[in-house]
């Protein structure tokens, strides 16, 4: 059994040494070919589904249930908005597929090569992974030392690159962990400390390699407002407890922000409330629309249509997506002074107001 378990792995090494030149551009990192412009920002993403892109076609391979359904072609989320919005002034890097497959990608790990991982197709600099939580910024997909394998390319370059922290929702904003928040909101303190030192360590650990760089540390979003959760928790003490609860996550990430003025913080509870409102005092939904320029309405509902504040999966539609990028930017402009030009909300209807949007 012993020999044949060796005889497996030397198999696997023996592939991955076989494929290396092959999978070169697709398995470790290497300068880009195309030099971008020189003032552009670098931005990096490290994360979960809310900032994995939609159009990945090689990690969500194309089944006939694609995100965004009919609407698939005018579906995106934020990194997707930016890149089309503003990509000449924010850098995520070239759009391909990144990473060999995975057996290939385990077996260039054992034998010390380098290697991206999980093989995604997305922006070079979005390392974000659906389904991943806070133990995946240092450990598990190790979505820092992706990053840092890039940096080390072009450390002058990082020197004025920005990068986006936005994960935690698979940890404490789960409907599971939000019924216990909403009957203890002391509950579930030791994964919202582990959220926060995880996200600590994954600043230190990229400012260590660039001392210059600066952050985005965006805040817990609660679930208790996303549209399928409407019918639950309609108490003022359940929904007063999880916003207590999730609001541990947010002020330890604006501590680790407060002294520290390359870094800033996204409040993204403030913002939906901001934009779709909140329930009433009796808990219960009371959520206006978004009316857009052209007079569309975006509640907050599930759907594919744009008309819907989530798509019909539960992700942010690419409404949500476009006016967060907005606000993202106005959030850069702000706290760390990049002077990118405003995206109008005209901007954000253009891009779903193609014809395959009718209906």
């Amino acid at each position: 059994m012993a020999f044949r378990k060796l005889l497996v792995l030397f198999i696997i090494v023996a592939a991955a040494a076989g494929f290396a030149v092959v999978f070169l551009s697709d398995s470790g990192e290497r300068p880009s070919t195309v030099a971008p412009r020189k003032d552009t920002v670098p931005l990096a993403i490290l994360g979960d589904s809310d900032s994995h892109s939609f159009h990945d076609r090689t990690h969500f391979p194309p089944r006939g249930d694609e995100r965004g359904g009919q609407f698939r072609d005018i579906t995106f989320n934020w990194p997707e908005m930016l890149a089309r919005l503003r990509g000449d002034q924010l850098d995520l890097g070239e759009w391909r597929v990144w990473g060999p497959p995975n057996l290939i990608a385990k077996a260039r790990e054992i034998i010390g090569l380098p290697v991206r991982r999980p093989q995604k197709e997305d922006y070079r600099y979005n390392f974000a992974i659906s389904g991943a939580g806070c133990k995946d910024l240092n450990h598990g997909w190790r979505e820092v030392d992706r990053l840092l394998a890039v940096m080390r390319l072009e450390p002058e370059r990082w020197q004025r690159g920005i990068v986006v922290i936005r994960i935690g929702v698979n940890d404490i904003g789960g409907t599971a962990q939000l019924d216990e928040f909403a009957k203890d909101p002391a509950s579930g303190a030791d994964k919202v400390r582990y959220c926060t030192s995880e996200i600590a360590s994954a600043v230190n650990r990229l400012r260590e390699a660039s001392p210059r760089i600066r952050f985005v540390l965006v805040g817990i979003f609660n679930n208790a407002h996303w549209a399928p959760n409407l019918e639950k928790w309609q108490s003022p003490t359940e929904l007063s407890n999880i916003a207590q609860a999730l609001a541990r996550f947010d002020n330890e990430l604006r501590e680790l922000t407060a002294s520290d003025a390359a870094t800033a913080f996204f409040d993204d509870r403030r913002w939906f409330e901001e934009h779709w409102g909140a329930r009433d005092e009796t808990g219960k939904p009371a959520y206006h629309a978004v009316v857009l320029p052209s007079g569309l309405r975006v509640e907050n509902s599930k759907g594919d249509a744009p008309s819907n504040a989530a798509l019909g999966d539960g992700h942010a539609g690419t409404v949500w997506n476009g006016l967060w990028a907005k606000s993202f930017v106005e959030l850069l402009n702000e706290k760390l002074d990049t002077q990118i030009p405003p995206i109008e909300v005209s901007e954000v209807e253009r891009v779903i107001s193609r014809p395959s949007a009718s209906g």
